[in-house]
Order: structure tokens, then sequence, then C-alpha cells
């Protein structure tokens, strides 16, 4: 092994020592065979038919996308043979947008595939794509000897790796050959396998680095067996994994938290059918059973150690650890799980130490100075042998990824406790996770005490898994027994509000308020609340309050009883309409939050309202008043009449909440120049974690009677009043999006102005440039509806550009409008309950707002500056190096100090939206921390 300097060393000295078994997609019964001397054979044959290939070069990137592993595993090989540089690509990877911005990267690189995936790729893919018939077409077998080739090793590159979630702006990954090897070496030390030859299983892509590395590569340096299964069939029928870690004697393998979760579900449901495969369960030789990509939650660690123990496997054998892409997988083990974290009383498995190869520590957020105490939360940083020196191609993402002192910057918050073992920071006491999404309790208890205090002796939020998720509980002492059904409502209200999720709610009796784990401080522990609840302390109290809650619903119908006037009827209508049930099973006091409403669907709940009343009702309204009844008064309607539309004229405020509780300084999101701020609804989900107040400033204009904004000072004024009467004093955190950035500044000013200097703390511009005006005299009213129509997904990106440079423009506004509502995807115009009037005053606001911008010049300057800078418009600059070094350079000018500049992916349009929200939350996080906001 010493010697070895290359992977292909690897093959070559372990020719003789194994196989690799591949169970086709849909079939666990009889898997295809290949030994490693197949494998080293059939790589060599190949390598010299790809160095015939036109336009093949030595150590250039080559893409291949295949639907099996064995083809895979096969030709990674064959490239590493002919000196050229592997990248596997999935089913995830070959949208348009990513295979443009793969192909962009790479430079148009060979893509080998075969004849029936071609379809995928399209046709303006940017690629030189080669068929394995072609390639085997090309070469007569006679005349195909191996290539002699001597392959460099040791520091060169020897694969590419996309970062997870990758897009056609992704990094690529640069892996050498030193780096695998001495991963690999690490990983077979942490806890060595068995004597004799016990395989390693995957049935991951092996475009993932664990499954690459950890399993295919690692086994193949020990000389052992490897078998290969897809996703699809173990992900599926759960229990199939265990029969293939029986059959096969493996050793090794590979399973996250929310696959734990499935296969403790799927094995009780088995384990009560008598005959099952299950009774001759022997995974006596499994070592470790690694599992990462996610937090792993102790409880389900516990259980699935213990029917894993129940067939013969170690107690210890799942082992949690933390890994990246740029760390060869993972490279931090706990080899104690679950026993280290019982006696820690975590609730979620700690990450372990370091294996040889990488050593890590936590530094002070956004400062790079290592903290002195254990268990204390900061940025992760790691460095060491297994650890990447670049991303292909991207030298300034590369810069920004390492300290000066040569760390890299993991971008995650942790914390090493005094046995040296890593936690993940938050998730353990504060954080509860819905559906894979995180959210702050300690937000959640902040607006459930503002709200409730009135009504409540005691109240605490805390969390508990329901099935493979986390569902809010909201327990308290009502200071009033009338008082439940508000308390009810409310707390449901703000649980979506706030997390997006329905709560299970419940009063104490008052023989269990002595019960309360309450704290000298006057403090109930979430911790023990959720143990004493999950124990069924409470179990009579929960069934007391739903029969009651159940009963005073009853009784309140029963006193209204009266048919649903004109509004509440076309209500009732929608909500029957959006939950696909009769109109006859809802009546005027049906909660929203009774029919499983969640955010998204009270978002397009809203548009539905709106098109069908003639209204622009807030998001607010509808989750203080969740029924017909409640709603109509609230919309103030006539209800002697038929028309909805006579209702008073409501007052505007700009203010939207999306997060009200947290101990932090509140952040302030300014609209782009759509007016609108629904684009912000992920990331403030995100943001949820950091114990922040999140609010938004919405254009005027959209609600009937509503004047638009008729200059950039009134807009600003009217912000600024808003911001003051929530948070009259600073420091402040603004930050604003495109458009919103302009008046973001112009906020700032004012507020320095008044206020002194150090107001505004935090400025964040989200892809805007200081000088504007030229790009806002280019913006007439139909660029501003086909903006609008890509934004709301009624049309593609790809589409709007060819509408764009097309004579869209020269279309009067009647015409403009029918060709985009003859183009709009009507479904999702449905879904949004979009129609012409509401399409003409969106984007009516959408032209205003440029409008009052044609000719703004930058003037006077703030503090500080954070410049957040995604690819830009085609019609702003050509690539984002001219955008950052041109354009948006031009903010130290009008900076008294050095603006920070952050790279995030995505496009202007999508830096925030669903593909790239969570890194760009991470980054937008760090930038608060490094202020010191």
């Amino acid at each position: 092994m010493a010697a070895w300097s290359c992977l292909q060393d690897v093959l070559k000295g372990r020719a003789e020592s194994g196989s690799i078994k591949c169970y086709p997609l849909g079939d666990v019964t009889e898997p295809l065979i290949i030994t490693y001397k197949d494998l080293l054979s059939e790589a060599q044959k190949n390598s010299a038919m790809i160095f015939r290939v036109p336009a093949f070069k030595d150590k250039q990137p080559v893409l291949l996308y295949f639907a099996t592993h064995m083809d895979n595993i096969i030709w990674f090989w064959s490239l590493l043979f002919a000196g050229g540089l592997p990248v596997i690509l999935s089913p995830s990877h070959v949208s348009p947008d990513q295979i443009k911005g793969l192909a962009s990267l790479m430079e148009n690189p060979i893509c080998i595939t075969t004849r029936d995936l071609m379809a995928v790729f399209g046709e303006d893919h940017g690629l030189q794509i080669h068929t394995v018939d072609d390639i085997q077409k090309q070469v007569t077998p006679t005349s195909t000897p191996s290539r002699n080739a001597q392959f460099e090793g040791g520091a060169a590159t020897a694969t590419l790796m996309l970062t997870s979630g990758s897009t056609g702006n992704s990094k690529a990954v640069s892996l050498s050959h030193d780096q695998i090897l001495a991963a690999v070496a690490g990983k077979a030390a942490v806890r060595p396998i068995q004597p004799g030859n016990f395989p390693f299983l995957n049935w991951v892509g092996l475009d993932h680095v664990a499954s690459l590395i950890e399993i295919h590569i690692q086994a193949l340096w020990l000389g052992i067996d490897q078998i290969h299964v897809h996703a699809a069939d173990v992900v599926s029928s759960p229990t199939i994994f265990l029969s293939l870690l029986h059959r096969h004697k493996v050793s090794r393998t590979f399973a996250p938290n929310f696959f734990l979760a499935k296969l403790i579900s799927a094995v009780q449901s088995e384990e009560d059918v008598a005959d099952q495969d299950h009774q001759k369960w022997d995974l006596s030789n499994l070592s470790i059973l690694a599992s990462g990509g996610e937090h792993n939650s102790l409880d389900t660690c516990l259980e699935a150690s213990s029917i894993l123990y129940k067939y013969k496997a170690p107690k210890n054998v799942i082992t949690p650890g933390f890994g990246m892409t740029e760390t060869c997988a993972g490279s931090i083990f706990n080899l104690e799980s679950p026993d280290y974290d019982i006696r820690r009383g975590g609730v979620v498995a700690s990450l372990g130490t370091c294996m040889n190869g990488i050593e890590m520590r936590i530094t002070l957020p956004g400062e790079g100075i290592p903290v002195t105490n254990p268990n204390e939360v900061g940025d992760l940083e790691v460095r060491g042998n297994v650890v990447f020196k670049n991303y292909y191609r991207d030298p300034h993402a590369t810069a920004g990824a390492f300290t000066p002192d040569g760390w890299f910057r993991t971008g995650d918050q942790a914390m090493i406790d005094e046995q040296g073992c890593l936690s993940l920071a938050g998730r353990a006491k504060d954080v509860v996770n819905i559906n894979g999404a995180k959210f702050s309790l300690t937000n959640l208890q902040t607006a459930l005490d503002q709200l409730l205090s009135p009504l409540t002796v005691r109240l605490v939020a805390f969390a508990s898994r329901v099935a493979h998720t986390e569902q809010p509980i909201v327990v308290y002492v009502a200071r009033d027994r009338d008082d439940i059904l508000e308390i009810e409502d409310l707390a449901t209200q703000t649980c979506h509000l706030q997390v997006g999720a329905s709560p299970l709610i419940f009063s104490l009796r008052k023989e269990s308020i002595s019960l309360l784990p309450i704290s000298s401080l006057g403090k109930i522990s979430r911790a023990k609340m959720r143990a004493l609840y999950e124990s069924g302390v409470f179990s009579k109290d929960l069934d007391l309050h739903l029969n009651q809650v159940r009963q005073l619903r009853e009784q309140a119908r029963e006193r209204e009883g009266r048919e649903a006037n004109n509004t509440e009827a076309i209500l009732i209508g929608i909500l029957s309409d959006l939950r696909r049930v009769g109109s006859d099973t809802i009546n005027i006091n049906t909660s929203i939050f009774e029919l499983g409403f969640s955010s998204i669907d009270v978002i397009r709940l809203k548009l539905h309202i709106d098109r069908q009343l003639g209204t622009s009702v807030p998001v607010t309204t509808l989750m203080r008043h969740p029924t017909p009844s409640s709603l109509a008064k609230a919309l103030n309607p006539d209800y002697s009449g038929t028309s909805p539309s006579s209702r008073a004229k409501s007052n505007y405020d700009p203010v939207v909440v999306f997060n009200a509780g947290g101990s932090k300084r509140p952040l302030w999101l300014v609209h782009p120049g759509i007016g609108e701020v629904l684009v912000f609804v992920g990331l403030a989900q995100h943001l949820a974690t950091n114990d922040r107040p999140v609010y938004a400033l919405r254009a005027r204009g959209f609600e009937p009677g509503h004047e638009r904004f008729k200059s950039i000072n009134e807009a600003v004024d009217i912000y600024i009043a808003a911001i003051r009467q929530r948070q009259p004093l600073g420091p402040y955190a603004i930050a604003g999006y495109s458009y919103g950035t302009m008046l973001a500044f112009e906020m700032t000013k004012k507020l320095e102005a008044a206020d002194g200097p150090g107001t505004v703390q935090f400025l964040g511009s989200f892809n805007l440039p200081p000088h504007i005006k030229k790009r806002m005299r280019q913006l007439t009213w139909n660029n501003c509806l086909l903006h609008l129509a890509y934004f709301l997904g009624l049309t593609t990106e790809e589409k709007a550009e060819q509408i764009e440079e097309s004579d869209f423009q020269d279309l009067n506004r009647e015409k403009a409008l029918t060709y985009i509502l003859d183009l709009a995807d009507q479904t999702r115009m449905e879904e949004l309950g979009l129609d012409k009037p509401g399409l003409i005053r969106w984007t009516d606001v959408a032209y205003d707002l440029p409008r009052m911008a044609t000719d703004y010049d930058p003037t006077g300057d703030v503090a500080v500056l954070d410049v957040f800078h995604a690819m830009p418009l085609k019609a702003a600059a050509p690539n984002r190096e001219e955008w950052v070094n041109i354009h948006l350079s031009e903010w130290r000018r009008f900076c008294r100090s050095e603006p920070r500049f952050h790279e995030v992916g995505g496009a202007h349009y999508t830096m925030i939206g669903p593909d790239h929200v969570a890194t760009f939350s991470a980054t937008f996080l760090a930038a608060l921390n490094a202020r010191g906001v």
C-alpha cells in the first residue's frame, strides 16, 4: 500500500483480490458480477478507445452519465487509465440550466453516456456527447492495446465531484490522488473490519462522495468485495437492506437518519408477520453502519441500534459522523453511539472525533480566532491531508473557502465538548425539524408569550417526534377556562406563522400544574417537558382538553345557527376548492388550520380571495381570522348586499411579519422591484433558527384604493416610520433585494443622519449596484409584465429571455397582456388565484417603482455594506467577473468602510429561490455574525 501513489496503482495492486456485485434496478435477486481483475482489463481496453476520441485531452474533465452502478464504475476507471478526469453525474445534474453551467465551467467537455440516455440532454447543451457504442465502434478489438501510460498521482487531481445540491453554477471539488488515498487509509483505521473478506454495501449513486470513496474505493483499497444496489429498491422496501446485509455478510455500509427511521417502521411492521426473512437475519459481521448528511436523532439511533443488536450486530454499530465532498465524505466519527450521547444527555448524536488525516477547530464567528472553552459555539474549520485544496477553475471560491492560515471553512456552526467530540450547534436545545426544515423554538416561545400572556398563567412550547418528523407541542395553564378556544386559535395561528405547521395544543388540569419542570428562574424546561409528555404523564390532560374543545366548538356552531352570508359562502367555496372537499363539510366556523392548511396553502388562499373578492387581503389577516365568519367580518363586507367590494378601505401597512420572536436585532427586508415580499418566505424560514425577528416591507398599491408611491422619498419615509413603530431605536439590520437595495441604502442614510453613525449596523445588498438609472430607463411596462410572469412561474426563464429578445416590447399593453395570458401556465394561474385584473394591478406596481428611479443618482455614504452577488441579468453584465469588478465594486464610493463581498449561488432571480436559499442563508447568517448583529 505504501508504494501506491495513484488510484490506478490501487486497482492494479488489488486485481487478484475481490469482485463487484451490482444489482440491476428492480431486481435484488441476481447481481451482475465483475472481478477486480476483469475491471482492470476492461478499464485498460476502454482507455485506449477513449484516448482516440476526438477532442479528448489528458487531465481534462469528462462527464459520465449512466443509469447503472456497473457502467459508472467501469467507465470511471476507464477514464482514469486514459489519463482523463472523470466527473460522475446524477439525474439531478442534467437539467438544461445545470448542464449549461457545467459546460461553461469545464469548457465544453466530452460526455460519455448510453444511447438510451441521450435524450435527457436536449439539444442546446454545450457538451461533446459520445455514446459507449460510438466509442467502441471507432476501433476494432485488435487495434486497442492497453495504454502504457505513466500516471500522474500524488497531488494531481484524480476526479472532480460536484458539491451536493449542484446546479448549473455548482462548484466542482478537485480531489487529488493523495487526498483520496489518505482518506481511505484514515477511514479503514477508524474501526478495522474483522478478519475475512466481508464486503461493503452501497445503495447511493456513485456521484455521491460517500458511495464512491467511502464504499467503492475503500473496499478496493482493502482488497475486499463490494455490493451495489439502487436506492429506489432499498428505500421503497427498507427490510431489503437488512436482507442484503445478511445475505452478503456485509461489514460496512451507510444509512442516514431518515432511512433509519423508515427501517424502524418497516421492521416493526414485518415482525408482526410470521415466517418472514427477519427471523433468519444475521448481522454479526456488520462493523460500521456510517450515518451522516443530517442530524441523527438519539431516539432513532437507540431504536435502530436495538433492532440491529437483536440481529447480532454490535451495540455501537451505528456510527454518526461528519463529512463533506471537500473532505472525501466521512472524516469525523462517533464510535460510541448511542452510549456516549445517553451519558451526556443529548437528544441528537455527537459526531465524534477526527480520524487520521484531519483536524478540527472552532473559531469565533467571523473572526477566525480559536475558541478557548469547551462547548463554545462558533465556526467549524478543518484541515489535513484529506481536505481538498481547490475548486476546479474557481480561484475566487477557493480563496473564500480557506482562512489565511489554511483552514477550510465548512460553513457549519458547531462546538467541541470536553472529550473532544464534535456537535453541530443549535439542534439539540432550540430547533424543531419539520419535514427537513429547521425552526427556532425560542422564536416560537417568544411569539406565543407575547400574544397569549394575557390569557395564560404558564405556557411552554417544545417539539416531539411524530412519525419521522417533529411537531410543535404547546402546553399551557389558562387564566380563565372560557378562553381556551381563543387560546387554541391564537396558538395555532402563531405556530403556522413561525414554523409552518399545526401544533398539538392542550391545557393542564390543576392537579398537573405541580408537575411542570420550573427552574429557580421561573423557566419551564423544554427538554424535561418533552420527556414528561412522551412518557405519558400528561395523557389524561390531553384527552380531557381535546374533548372539551370539541364540545365548545359544537356549542359555538349551534349558537351561530345561521346560513352563511354572501361573502362567507364565497370563502367556504374557496376553501372547499383548495381542499378538494365538499362545501357541505365546511361551515362558517371551520378554521383553515382545522383543514390542515400549511403556510404555502395560506398564500394560495390569499391569492384566490384577492381574485374573487376584488381585494388584497394581507396574509397576516388570514392568520388572525382563520374562519369564514371571522374573516368576512375582518374584510368588512356589506352584509346586506351582494357586492363584497363595497367594504371600507383598509389602512396600508407595509410591514409583513415573518418571525415575530427572537432575542437578536430584528432584520428588515426590503422588497425587490415587483413590490411583493413572497420572495422572502424561504429565506425567512431558514433564518428562523437564528433567534431573530424577521420583517419585510411591501410596496403600496396592491390593494384597490391604495395609491402607488409617487417618489423614492415618499416610500423611504413611510418605510422608516413603519420600522420606528416596531423598533424605535437602533442599531438596525436592513437588507434589500435588487431594487430594494436602493431603498435600503436611502433608508440607512436617513437613519444615520437622524441617530448618528452606527445606527445601521448591517446593510445588505442582494445583487444590485449603486448606479441603476440606466437599467430603470430600460424597463417598460411590458418588461415588468414579463419579469413578473417569470417570477410567478407563469413561464420559464428561458422562454422569458426569448420573448425579451423578440418584438414583444413593441406591443401595446393590451396585446402584451394577452400574449402573456395566452402563454401562461393556466394551472399555475389557477393555483395562484390570479386573473387579468390582478396581473394588471401587480404589473402597475412593478412598473411605477422603477419609474421613480429613472433619474436616480446615488449620493452620500453609509457606514457598512455587505454585497451578496449572484449571476447577473444578461442585460446588466455578460458574466459575474465583470458584474463584481466593474458594477458592484462601485459601492466602495458610497461606503465609509471597505464593503464585504459574498459570492452566492444561482442567478439574479433565483439566488434566494428553493434551490439556493439554504446556502444563501448560511452565507447571510455568517455575514450578520461577522458584523456582530
